[in-house]
């Protein structure tokens, strides 16, 4: 009885030359509109990282940072030596 089924998954980029190399990473790139993956092997992934740029996610509105606690009390606290 099998228990367990494994999958190896090939780099594309190897699998085009007929090459069977076992992927390690995943290369995310834009296509058409949409987000695609691609199994690599680390070779590729770094050689992918030193050509493109790593896709930013622009549909989230950013957030903006609040100012610290301290810039407040000390404006508070020289607001109350000077009333003194």
């Amino acid at each position: 009885m099998v228990t367990e089924v494994f999958t190896r998954k090939y780099c594309d980029p190897h699998a085009v030359r007929e090459e069977k190399v076992e992927a390690t990473e995943v290369i995310q790139f834009a296509w058409d509109g949409t987000v695609r993956e691609v199994d690599a092997c680390a070779d590729c992934f770094k050689e992918h990282e030193a050509r493109f740029e790593p896709l930013v996610d622009y549909s989230r509105p950013v957030k903006k940072r609040r100012a610290t606690k301290k810039s407040a009390e000390t404006a508070g606290t020289e607001a109350d030596e000077s009333g003194e």
